[in-house]
């Protein structure tokens, strides 16, 4: 068995009407370091998010979601800072820059398999 490497990973959480208080995950960043390893994985749920504030476009927040994956995957369709070496895309991800979509705490943990543990944490944090 591999030796385990330490990760860091936040919620991304989709807060329409800040004032409320009221935050939905739709998304995971996790950044593991030693094993080159920086992945996002998200998913809007549209029928919450009208529910929560039927105002909000939809639209607009899947785009941004979008372009956070693509960031994260070094993708140049993300933008500039796409290009950007893993660990500062990782740290302009989990950094509070928008209104809408915001990350949650940085947390860590130990894996020998950042692949999987972030579709693990999707499917425990974001998935219904």
């Amino acid at each position: 068995m591999s030796e385990r490497k330490p990760f860091q990973y936040a919620a991304l959480r989709i807060i329409p009407r800040v004032e409320r208080g009221e935050a939905v995950n739709a998304g995971v960043v996790l950044f593991c370091r030693p094993l080159r390893f920086l992945g996002a994985k998200t998913q809007l749920d549209e029928g919450l998010l009208r529910a929560l504030a039927p105002q909000c476009e939809p639209g607009a927040v899947a785009t941004l979601l979008t372009t956070m994956e693509r960031i994260a995957a070094g993708d140049a369709s993300g933008g500039p800072i796409a290009a950007l070496p893993a660990s500062e895309r990782f740290h302009w991800l989990v950094a509070p820059a928008s209104t809408i979509v915001q990350p949650g705490p940085v947390h860590t943990g130990l894996t020998t398999d950042p692949a999987g543990e972030l579709d693990r944490l999707f499917v425990r944090l974001v998935e219904r």
